[in-house]
Protein backbone atom coordinates (compact mmCIF):
# COMPACT_ATOMS: atom_id res chain seq x y z
CA UNK A 1 0.00 0.00 0.00
CA UNK A 2 1.28 3.44 -0.91
CA UNK A 3 1.42 5.66 2.18
CA UNK A 4 2.19 8.76 0.13
CA UNK A 5 -0.11 11.65 0.96
CA UNK A 6 -2.19 13.47 -1.60
CA UNK A 7 -1.63 17.13 -2.39
CA UNK A 8 -4.26 19.65 -3.47
CA UNK A 9 -3.30 19.48 -7.16
CA UNK A 10 -3.72 15.71 -7.25
CA UNK A 11 -7.08 15.95 -5.48
CA UNK A 12 -8.34 18.42 -8.08
CA UNK A 13 -7.27 16.04 -10.86
CA UNK A 14 -9.09 13.12 -9.21
CA UNK A 15 -12.28 14.80 -8.01
CA UNK A 16 -14.50 13.46 -10.81
CA UNK A 17 -13.18 9.93 -10.35
CA UNK A 18 -13.84 10.28 -6.61
CA UNK A 19 -17.41 11.42 -7.18
CA UNK A 20 -18.22 8.69 -9.71
CA UNK A 21 -16.70 6.00 -7.49
CA UNK A 22 -13.96 4.93 -9.88
CA UNK A 23 -10.94 5.51 -7.60
CA UNK A 24 -9.23 2.41 -6.28
CA UNK A 25 -9.37 1.90 -2.52
CA UNK A 26 -5.85 3.26 -1.93
CA UNK A 27 -6.44 6.52 -3.79
CA UNK A 28 -9.90 6.91 -2.24
CA UNK A 29 -8.36 6.58 1.23
CA UNK A 30 -5.66 9.12 0.33
CA UNK A 31 -8.35 11.47 -1.03
CA UNK A 32 -10.48 11.14 2.12
CA UNK A 33 -7.44 11.63 4.36
CA UNK A 34 -6.47 14.81 2.50
CA UNK A 35 -10.01 16.18 2.94
CA UNK A 36 -9.72 15.75 6.72
CA UNK A 37 -6.80 18.18 6.85
CA UNK A 38 -7.61 20.61 4.02
CA UNK A 39 -10.58 22.94 4.34
CA UNK A 40 -9.85 24.41 0.89
CA UNK A 41 -10.21 21.04 -0.83
CA UNK A 42 -13.27 20.16 1.25
CA UNK A 43 -14.86 23.42 0.06
CA UNK A 44 -13.82 22.65 -3.54
CA UNK A 45 -15.47 19.23 -3.34
CA UNK A 46 -18.68 20.70 -1.93
CA UNK A 47 -18.74 23.38 -4.66
CA UNK A 48 -18.27 20.66 -7.27
CA UNK A 49 -21.20 18.69 -5.81
CA UNK A 50 -23.43 21.79 -5.81
CA UNK A 51 -22.48 22.54 -9.41
CA UNK A 52 -23.31 18.99 -10.50
CA UNK A 53 -26.65 19.10 -8.69
CA UNK A 54 -27.51 22.50 -10.17
CA UNK A 55 -26.59 21.56 -13.72
CA UNK A 56 -28.44 18.28 -13.32
CA UNK A 57 -31.70 20.18 -12.81
CA UNK A 58 -31.44 21.97 -16.17
CA UNK A 59 -33.80 20.48 -18.73
CA UNK A 60 -32.51 19.96 -22.28
CA UNK A 61 -35.28 22.02 -23.81
CA UNK A 62 -34.20 25.04 -21.73
CA UNK A 63 -30.72 25.11 -23.27
CA UNK A 64 -30.18 27.06 -26.47
CA UNK A 65 -29.43 24.59 -29.28
CA UNK A 66 -26.21 26.36 -30.40
CA UNK A 67 -24.94 26.65 -26.83
CA UNK A 68 -25.64 22.96 -26.18
CA UNK A 69 -23.73 22.03 -29.35
CA UNK A 70 -20.74 24.13 -28.20
CA UNK A 71 -20.77 22.45 -24.79
CA UNK A 72 -20.96 18.97 -26.25
CA UNK A 73 -18.14 19.78 -28.65
CA UNK A 74 -15.96 21.20 -25.86
CA UNK A 75 -16.34 18.08 -23.72
CA UNK A 76 -16.43 15.47 -26.47
CA UNK A 77 -12.82 14.37 -25.97
CA UNK A 78 -12.67 15.02 -22.24
CA UNK A 79 -11.29 12.09 -20.23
Amino acid sequence: MNARGMDCNELVELVTAYLDGSLDSTDRARFDEHLLDCDGCENYLQQFRVTIATVGRIRHEHIDHDFRAKLLNAFRDWR
